[in-house]
């Protein structure tokens, strides 16, 4: 069921982008080759940083302001996805520092997102520019509204957050639907 993720929803404003989504990405060839460039273009054109972001802000906010966090990046990403044709649904959870660079910041919720091509979602990732693991799904929706982790009514601080992740040897797994191992060559 892909279709719903082709449409417009709060923070991906397909109709208001798609003109630039096909300036940016219209000449290349469509599928992977085409999300990849995407993924990539959002990964290089859009500072991350706390400090840059708002509760309301969208995709357009976050392609005209070239800054955001996790979430407004795969918003953008999303729905540039979803100008060309290509289904994207957002996703949210947790993502250990497996193979990754030491982060000084607290541990954090993470967004990403799936796009649909050849008959199966893809995991994506325009936050890091290189493939990740140890991802810890929590909820698929169309953009952050439908799976809010956490929704608060006033000021909060958070003040701990600690998620645990060990890399497990893939021999040791049964590869199965719940289980199949994300595709590296187009999570980036």
């Amino acid at each position: 069921m892909a279709l719903p993720f082709l449409l417009g929803s709060r923070y991906c404003e397909v109709d208001r982008l798609s003109a630039v989504a096909w300036d940016l990405f219209g000449k290349l060839p469509p599928g992977g080759a085409r999300v990849l460039a995407i993924n990539e273009w959002v990964f290089k054109n859009i500072r991350f940083g706390y400090r840059l972001t708002r509760p309301n802000k969208t995709a357009l906010d976050t392609y005209v302001e070239r800054t955001g966090v996790c979430r407004d990046m795969m918003h953008l990403a999303i729905t540039f996805c979803r100008a060309m044709n290509i289904p994207a649904r957002y996703a949210t959870g947790y993502l250990g520092d497996i193979d990754a660079d030491p982060d000084p910041t607290p541990m954090d919720f993470s967004a990403f997102y799936e796009v649909y091509l050849d008959g199966r979602w893809w995991p994506m990732d325009a936050r890091h520019g290189k493939p990740r693991i140890g991802r810890v799904l929590m909820a698929r929706g169309r953009d952050a509204t439908d799976v809010a982790l956490v929704t608060s009514f006033g000021r909060h601080r958070l003040t701990k957050f600690t998620v645990v992740t060990d890399e497990v040897n893939p021999q040791l797994i049964k590869v199965g639907p719940a289980t199949e191992p994300a595709a590296l060559a187009l999570s980036a």
